[in-house]
């Protein structure tokens, strides 16, 4: 497989080029986990992301609390959100690593 990237003039990636049958693979590919139509630093990025700092320390604030069971069941709510998106980050998070595994994996098979 040829796997090239464009750079700026700072020497940043900005930029993928994937041969044809490596982009069919890719493309054609029916695995429901790959994320489709984000480039490399995009899925990168992701793949590092975190809860902001707010989001994180609320979150700690809140568990602690919960720990010692002080939360009314507004708080308890709000904690349940805060537990579902730090899961459904985790998800993305995951989905994206292995995409790119996947994109490096086909570029080492072809």
């Amino acid at each position: 497989m040829s796997l090239q990237y464009i750079t700026d003039q700072q020497g940043e990636k900005v930029g993928v080029v994937l041969d044809i049958t490596t982009y069919n693979r890719l493309t054609s590919n029916t695995d429901p986990d790959l994320l489709q139509g984000l480039s490399i630093p995009e899925l990168e990025a992701l793949a590092e992301s975190k809860l902001t700092t707010d989001s994180q320390q609320q979150l700690s604030d809140m568990l602690a609390r919960n720990s010692e069971n002080i939360l009314s069941n507004n708080e308890l709510a709000k904690l349940d959100q805060l537990l579902l998106r730090v899961d459904q980050l985790n998800i993305l998070k995951t989905r994206a690593r292995y995409t790119l595994k996947s994109i490096e994996n086909y570029a080492k098979s072809a």
